[in-house]
């Protein structure tokens, strides 16, 4: 399933919850035989309920007196085991959440932060001793779907219905974006909290296109023109990270949610058959995608890029705009210049469009899992409580200049370029938000398979009507395909 986005400090893209990336597929399928890691990746958002029977509550567990301001009931001195996934995202603001449990409850927190979640977890469930509160991101993530339908994972609806830690009179579940809840659903239960919230689109330099006197486009043919303008001024118009090309479908596939509606779009991750060649709105895109390439719009060589290559070619000024989530900015800040001006735009417009201007691709993403049999699972509720107040979502968008699913936690801060221009366009898109999920249930089909032709369209070898009936048989031959485990989107 995540986020999500590459943010493993350089090395692969994993997601902000997690892209598979090359050199971990056979980390994959020997982890998959142990029935724990398996794709999808975590970072894309689940509007409905995916198969599963749910977690349970903790039986042997140790428990304290429930007050107001220990809702949960916490132990005193009842110690905590953390497992953070430590990516682009870093892990110090879960140690600084970590630090208020250790002086609430005069208790001992052990703290472990990795890149291998799943490899190193793995022989923990299945030997019955897992540590308490996971951070499940990244390339090598654990299989949630198969953890919740086990009874693995801890029932959170205790935590929605406590009390905030800001605000006693009100619950968790109304400090949070209501689409987090949804996300963190398998079938009625809510047993993942996905923590941060990712804000995808077009990404570029404020101060650049102020200097050349540019405006951002507010459609597919605007910004035809005006790549045209910045070829003239001997600037590649966009770059893209060629090695990884399902980068290019953070912006691709919501657009063509926006222009075709996401009714169309739902029906692309049923894999219902013609979905693809019968939407006028995938046409439109790909078409467009075509011409970029065939003008020779994209920064030459961007095919053999890395994501962390093509950032920062971005960032030197080779190209203006570049496809990319709000972890961007953390990722690339080595190499962002200090008055890069880093912003964000939302989707174009094309033509006969069924959302409006302004509409963004906005999700939730880092997943968070307590574990059910683990020995503590009431105090890892209790760290996620903490860490969805203010302080900590603050705390978070200061270290790691990105936003969480905690609503209104950044009002009043002074954010960095790149958060606040998410926050912008997060605002003015209002409810018009698109969650896609097929690159979260079959990450094989549109990371390798599509994502392959999409590389290919980008350099011209591809034409856009090839494109769409080349991606159909793709999409086809998934949902013929008895070995791949089926999911049902309705909203």
């Amino acid at each position: 399933m995540g986020s999500t986005s590459a943010r493993d400090n350089g090395s692969t893209p994993d997601g902000h919850g997690g892209r598979p990336a090359p050199g971990r597929r056979d980390l994959i399928k020997r982890s998959a035989a142990l029935g724990l890691i398996t794709v999808p990746t975590m970072s894309f958002l689940s509007a409905c309920a995916t198969g599963g029977g749910g977690g349970h509550g903790p039986s042997a567990a140790p428990a304290g007196e429930k007050t107001d301001k220990n809702p949960l009931g916490v132990k005193d001195g009842a110690a905590l085991e953390a497992f953070i996934f430590k990516g682009g995202l870093g892990d110090q603001y879960a140690k600084d959440a970590e630090a208020d449990y250790r002086a609430l409850y005069k208790a001992e927190v052990k703290h472990t932060g990795t890149q291998q979640v799943g490899p190193k977890l793995t022989p923990r469930f299945a030997g019955g001793n897992p540590p308490d509160v996971i951070d499940n991101s990244g390339a090598d993530h654990l299989d949630m779907n198969k953890l919740s339908t086990q009874g693995q994972l801890q029932d959170l609806a205790a935590l929605l219905d406590a009390a905030s830690l800001d605000d006693p009179a009100k619950k968790v579940r109304d400090t949070i974006h209501p689409s987090t809840i949804e996300k963190g659903k398998h079938g009625d239960t809510f047993d993942v909290l996905y923590y941060a919230f990712t804000i995808y689109g077009t990404w570029y330099s404020q101060k650049l296109l102020d200097s050349k006197g540019w405006t951002y486009p507010r459609t597919l043919d605007e910004m035809v023109t005006l790549c045209g303008e910045i070829k003239k001024a001997g600037i590649a118009p966009w770059t893209y990270a060629g090695k990884y090309p399902y980068y290019v479908h953070f912006n691709l596939f919501a657009q063509i949610a926006k222009i075709g509606g996401m009714e169309k779009w739902i029906a692309i991750d049923n894999l219902e058959p013609g979905a693809w060649t019968s939407n006028d709105a995938v046409r439109q895109v790909v078409e467009h995608y075509e011409e970029l390439a065939a003008k020779k719009y994209f920064l030459e060589g961007s095919q053999g890029l890395t994501h962390i290559q093509s950032q920062t070619a971005w960032n030197k000024g080779k190209a203006v705009f570049i496809p990319n989530g709000s972890w961007v900015e953390n990722e690339s800040a080595p190499t962002t210049p200090d008055d890069f001006g880093m912003s964000v735009g939302a989707l174009f417009d094309g033509s006969g469009d069924k959302m409006p201007h302004g509409t963004l691709r906005g999700e939730p993403s880092e997943p968070y899992i307590v574990s059910a049999k683990g020995k503590n699972p009431v105090g890892g509720m209790e760290l996620l409580r903490i860490m969805l107040s203010k302080k900590h979502a603050q705390n978070f968008a200061t270290k790691v200049k990105s936003l969480t699913c905690v609503m209104d936690a950044t009002e009043g801060m002074t954010l960095s370029p790149g958060l606040a221009s998410a926050s912008k366009v997060f605002k003015e898109a209002g409810d018009n938000l698109i969650s896609l999920q097929l690159q979260e249930w079959y990450p094989a089909l549109t990371d390798e398979k599509i994502g392959g032709l999409t590389g290919q369209l980008l350099t011209g070898e591809l034409k856009a009507a090839d494109w769409i009936k080349k991606t159909q048989a793709e999409a086809d031959k998934v949902a013929k395909d008895s070995s791949v485990t089926k999911f049902k989107r309705t909203a």
